[in-house]
């Protein structure tokens, strides 16, 4: 039997693989942060368009993604046994799948006006959104080879790495969006379409460090990762598939509630659209710092599951558990007590439209704090669960708590029951609670037990 570690010293180990993840997240982050920031300077209509067009586009990147966050768990595993020919096996056929994906997934892009105007939205913004997607589509191939890569990095404790590859994108996203969007320089003005540009730019510099650094790091290349790329191992491709595929499912059913809100505040209006957009980007922030433990939960138990340590398994995860809660509680206050500073970082001050923005942005907000918990309990249950390479089970609860209950929910408390947006926000916390209670019992359900 493994011996015990205690719990301030699973919490060192935690925080110690989970940090660099976490920072690399919130890098990730402000690459949206900054494009919301530079077109809601630039104008309203852009903000909206964009709003649309990136969580549109996210949608679309979180599906292929399952089968980048199979990878991690996987290698992970091999990793317990120093098993490099595992680890390089799955991680190739995770890239392999990823540019299946990007290729079948990109008419989606570049068609996406009348896709949208088919769902209610404004004709003005539809097109808006279509200039956006049809150039930002083409980084949906580095950006998910990028979370391959990120994946097999974190999974063999790797991490800062991949933080720092994502600092260098964000420095590069945000000296092109101020060319770009608002033409200094003597470039072009391009608006949407420069933050397109700027966002395929720096998904492409994020993954020629990611691949390079694997290929040529001294310790990496016994892995020979990138070796023979072109030969198939269909056992492989097999179990990252199988693997993958429910976890993408998972997502999507997410980003789908999330993607529905955004849709039905757009029958709203396009003011109330934008504000939405400004409160999801305060509350990926803190999604950002959750996702980033629950990645290292998913290492963590990845290792202890591959070593036969269930006692290991399982005070790891309460660890977890609980530093996730305790920065959702820093969270929650600080929404509460700074919903105006919080919100007047995204808002051109001299936009006449600015006391309506904090107008509704705040409300949003303020609901958005009643979700933290179970936002941050329901990412790291799925992160355990992927240690457990638990996927089917997950995503039909994801299904029946976003879409059965979140989205319909959402869609009676806006608009029969008259509350409008902040219906909406209410309707997102009550899937995002009902998936937090039902995924975290299936966890410590499963988890295998200590033998005494």
């Amino acid at each position: 039997m493994a011996d015990r570690m205690t719990y301030r010293a699973q919490a060192g180990a935690v925080l110690a693989l989970g940090l660099p993840l976490v920072g690399s997240n919130l890098a990730q982050y402000l690459l949206n942060v900054t494009d919301t920031v530079m077109l809601g300077w630039y104008s309203v209509r852009a903000l909206a368009a964009v709003t649309l067009g990136s969580s549109s586009f996210f949608i679309v990147l979180i599906v292929g993604a399952g089968f980048a966050k199979a990878v991690m768990p996987m290698v992970a595993e091999a990793a317990s046994s120093d098993d490099r020919t595992e680890a390089r096996r799955v991680t190739r056929m995770g890239l392999w799948l990823s540019i299946l994906y990007a290729v079948a997934a990109m008419p989606l892009m570049w068609y996406s006006g009348p896709l949208l105007r088919l769902l209610g939205q404004k004709p003005e913004i539809a097109q808006l959104t279509q200039d956006y997607l049809r150039i930002a589509g083409w980084s949906l191939l580095p950006g998910l080879l990028v979370m391959v890569l990120r994946s097999f990095l974190a999974a063999l404790e790797r991490t800062r790495v991949v933080l720092l590859a994502t600092l260098a994108g964000v420095a590069l996203n945000a000296v092109l969006d101020w060319l770009l969007i608002f033409g200094h320089g003597g470039l072009p003005e391009l608006g949407v379409q420069g933050a397109a540009i700027a966002t395929l730019g720096t998904h492409l510099l994020t993954l020629a460090i990611a691949a390079l650094y694997a290929a040529l790091q001294p310790e990496l290349r016994p892995y020979q990762l990138f070796t023979r790329f072109w030969r198939a191992d269909w056992p492989a491709f097999g179990q990252v598939f199988r693997l993958g595929w429910p976890m993408g499912l998972t997502s999507l059913a997410e980003g789908g509630l999330f993607q529905a809100s955004a849709l039905m505040m757009g029958w709203i209006g396009t003011v109330q659209l934008a504000a939405h957009g400004i409160a999801l980007e305060i509350v990926a922030l803190t999604f950002m710092v959750h996702l980033g433990l629950s990645n290292a939960a998913t290492i963590r138990g990845g290792r202890a599951r591959g070593r036969g340590d269930a006692r290991g398994l399982r005070d790891g995860a309460a660890v977890a558990v609980g530093l996730s809660a305790l920065f959702a509680l820093v969270a929650v206050a600080t929404i509460v007590a700074f919903p105006h500073q919080l919100l007047g970082l995204f808002i051109n001050p001299d936009d006449p439209l600015k006391p309506q923005l904090l107008d509704y942005g705040t409300r949003f907000v303020l609901v958005a704090a009643l979700f933290q918990f179970a936002d941050a309990t329901q990412v790291m249950a799925l992160g355990l669960l992927a240690a457990l390479k638990d996927t089917r089970g997950p995503m039909v609860q994801a299904a029946v708590s976003y879409w059965l209950i979140g989205i319909p929910a959402s869609y009676a408390l806006a608009f029969p029951l008259g509350l409008g947006g902040v219906g909406l926000w209410l309707g997102l916390t009550l899937g995002l609670t009902l998936a937090a209670v039902l995924m975290m019992t299936r966890f410590w359900r499963k988890a295998p037990r200590v033998e005494v």
